[in-house]
């Protein structure tokens, strides 16, 4: 069964411009024109990725973002024509994996859409150990489902995979670029802005105090680690 992609964008040229292309790579293709329609088609028929722009009517990218990652964690792409930092940050909380800025050639949005995608495949069979804990945190790998206490913490495949990083090299300090080129892949190596975002929404949703976090920790000029429990 073909990988299966929704496109949202209210220019119509834009739309059949990424239906080409992404056909031609061999995805089926479903689309919507707003927000809301792609929330909607989303929520009536669940697909592999999404492509979604950000200025939109009736229900912009970034809010339809937001509505999608409360029942879902399905890989989702912002496509921005501005390119403003604001902007890709903002997509980024929103709950985005990653972004394209317009224009982008065919060869970057084919490269981006594979790269989502082979990263929201999480291996399951790189786990002696079914269950994972560190303090109040619990993964349970079998199904993916990590918890906070005895709250489930609904996490983006990305998300998921930046906090795999940590739990399989406890104690273990890692550079931002070692992250990056791991978890997105290394032509990511020095974009440093997605790891910085996805380091705080983890600890938003991980941490008691995500200023004082037990977790996931700087260590200044170095990197990132997570520390052995004292016993």
């Amino acid at each position: 069964m073909n990988t299966r992609i929704l496109i949202v964008d209210d220019e119509p040229r834009y739309l059949r411009l990424l239906e080409a292309n992404l056909r031609s790579d061999g995805y089926d293709v479903v689309s919507a024109s707003d927000g809301l329609q792609a929330v909607e088609v989303f929520s009536s028929d669940p697909v592999d990725l999404i492509l979604m722009d950000v200025m939109m009517p009736n229900l912009d990218g970034f809010a339809a973002c937001q509505r999608i990652r409360q029942f879902s964690n399905v890989p989702i792409i912002i496509l921005t024509a501005k390119g403003e930092e604001q902007d890709r940050v903002r997509g980024l909380d929103m709950g985005a994996d990653d972004y394209l800025v317009k224009p982008f050639s065919a060869t970057e949005l084919l490269a981006r859409v594979r790269a989502v995608l082979r990263r929201s495949q999480v291996s399951k069979d790189v786990n002696q150990s079914r269950f994972f804990v560190h303090d109040n945190l619990r993964i349970d790998f079998a199904r993916a489902e990590v918890w906070r206490g005895s709250q489930l913490v609904f996490l983006s495949a990305t998300e998921y995979r930046l906090l795999l990083q940590f739990t399989h090299n406890v104690g273990v300090v890692m550079s931002a670029e070692d992250l990056l080129s791991s978890v997105w892949g290394g032509e990511y190596r020095n974009d440093k802005e997605i790891l910085w975002v996805s380091i705080a929404r983890l600890r938003q949703k991980l941490e008691e105090d995500p200023h004082a976090p037990r977790h996931i920790v700087t260590r200044s000029g170095l990197g990132y680690l997570m520390p052995p429990l004292e016993n």
